[in-house]
Order: C-alpha cells, then structure tokens, then sequence
C-alpha cells in the first residue's frame, strides 16, 4: 500500500498541526493506523498523536531499502555463476538459434516487427492471393509504410488473381510513388518475407499459426535465389498481359492450368494453387474447352497434350524481368 486515502490525508495534516486527534475521528480512515501514522495519547486514551512526517517515511522505506540491497547481492551472485558461460553461449547462438519456431500470431507478429524495424535496405515478399481481411492488409499498412518512408526497397510477388482484388489494389496504390514494386505470377507455393538478406520468415501451418524465423546464412542465400527467380518470370502489377489471349486463343493463366488439369489436379487444387475461386478457375476450364473443340473433362485432357499448347518454353523472363 502506498497511497493514503482523501480523509486520512486531511485528518493526519490536521493531527500534525493541532499536534493531536480525537480516537473516534479516525475511525472513517483506517488508513493511518494501517501507515502507523498515529500512535495513543499517553495522557488520554480517547485521544491519538501523530507520527512525525520523517519518522514514517523512514519506518516505510527502511523494508524496502533492505529488500532492494538483498536482491542486488542476489543478482550479483548470479552474474557471477553464468559470466564464464556467456561467451560460449554467444558462440553457440549463430547455430541453434538460425532457426527458431514461433508459435502464435502475436509471436509471429512480434517478430516481423521487429526485423522490419531493424531493415534498412530491402524487404522481399511472396504473398499468395488469398483473400486477406480489412485487419490484416491495415496492419501490413502500419508495417510497410515506415520501410518505405526511411528508403527501404520494397519487391513483393502475389498471384495474377491479385489484380482483381480491389483491396490489393487500394493497398499497392498507397506506395504508387514510393520504393515499392510489384508483379505477379501465376502460381505461388507459400508465404515468404525476407529482410536485408538476413531473416526469412516463413510459414509451417496452413492455418500460418506457427512459423519459422530463419537466421542461418546459407538458408536466406537460397530462398532469395527462389524469389529472384520467380521475380524474373514475374509480371509487373500494372501490365495486363496475364489475362490477354495470346495468338492461339489462350490465355497465360488458362496455359497454367492446362498444365495442372494434364498433371491430374481436381478444379479445387487448381484453384487453391492459383489463387482463384473455384468459379473463377471452371470458368477458365470451359474457354479452354472451347478454344480447343473439347466436348468433355477427358477428351480436354488429351486435346491440350496434342495441342502442343505446352511445349511453349516458359523458362523465358515475363515482361521487366532481368535477362
């Protein structure tokens, strides 16, 4: 307890300045007798003296004041035990923490904040289209607008879907003068945030609830060498060639999936590795069907092999990638 109540403050400056009090005024604030402000009238019993202001504070702090000298002893005696240990346990950190397991979105937002905040040249993402709630694109906002402020580069990979989201859209046009790049592609695997070519996030959870932070060196190296090479093959966000028909009637996205529907993928997983609805991605299905004569799922399957439709070499940067 360290605050006395509004009456026993009033009645103990009173006490103090008449140099006593009556027993049955202090009873409305048992507060002074809990601080030991007041001690019995040695001439009337139906009267209190007050404690010298000095004397209490004294009589509060002393217990304290030995407490806080016991834990000093104590927390020197343990920097003593672990200080042998700290060097072998700095050598030992680069390895066993080069990847660590974060459980938890907080967790796993705590620490994407705080590699973020530590960036200071270039932050890459791969971000499926998924469709994101309000929450969440604000509080990518909060996190990407500080980057780009102090200089950071921003790259950001998302699907060719993301450009009918007009959330995505609404958020990408908040950096459209910034150090900001965005292009898709048609298929992403996975979630991935890299910082200054030293930590890498990604997720271990379909329902992204768990997470790892990778710090080793060798792992970062190897993702960026994924992102760049999917950046390369990349479309950049304001082209709109994805979904334009090329010579043969087809479009880019409707060629990936004639390659997924030929690899034996059901409507779900085509659509859950594209990035679309279900509705969107049958949609597709039935141009494809109706670019190439097919009158059935299983004749499509045969006519898109003897279309040649795949032989294409997609190995070819898209549109702004590097050669």
């Amino acid at each position: 307890m360290t605050d006395l109540c509004e009456a026993g403050s009033r009645l103990y400056a009173n006490a103090l300045r008449t140099g006593r009090i009556a027993r049955a005024d202090v009873e409305v604030a048992p507060c002074l007798m809990e601080f030991a402000l007041l001690h019995p009238d040695p001439d009337d019993a139906n009267w209190l003296r007050p404690v010298p202001a000095s004397v209490a504070l004294a009589q509060r702090l002393n217990p304290l004041e030995r407490e806080i000298t016991e834990r000093r002893t104590v927390s020197t005696k343990l920097a003593e035990v672990f200080e042998p240990f700290l060097d072998l346990s700095a050598q030992a950190t680069a390895s066993t923490h080069s990847v660590t397991v974060l459980e938890g979105l907080d967790r796993i937002n705590t620490a994407l904040d705080l590699a973020t905040a530590q960036c200071q040249n270039e932050v890459l993402t791969v971000q499926p289209s998924h469709r994101h709630p309000e929450r969440r694109l604000v509080e990518a906002l909060e996190r990407d607008k500080p980057l780009i402020e102090r200089g950071v580069r921003i790259r950001t990979l998302y699907q060719h879907t993301a450009r009918y989201s007009p959330e995505r859209l609404a958020y990408v046009d908040q950096f459209a003068n910034g150090k900001a790049e965005y292009r898709t592609i048609d298929e992403l695997v996975e979630r991935l945030i890299i910082c200054d070519e030293s930590v890498a996030f990604i997720p271990i959870q379909d329902d992204r609830q768990v997470a790892l932070e990778l710090r080793h060196p060798g792992l970062v190296r190897y993702l960026i060498k994924v992102f760049e090479f999917m950046w390369d093959r990349a479309v950049p966000l304001s082209a709109g060639a994805p979904y334009e028909a090329a010579a043969d009637g087809i479009t880019e996205i409707q060629h990936s999936i004639a390659k997924l529907l030929v690899e034996g993928h059901v409507d779900e997983a085509i659509a859950r590795r594209l990035g679309m609805n279900v509705r969107t991605c049958r949609a597709h299905i039935a141009k494809l069907a109706q670019a190439l004569g097919s009158g059935s799922r299983a004749q499509l399957g045969y006519l898109i092999a003897q279309s040649g439709i795949l032989d294409k070499d997609t190995s070819q940067p898209g549109p702004g990638g590097r050669q």
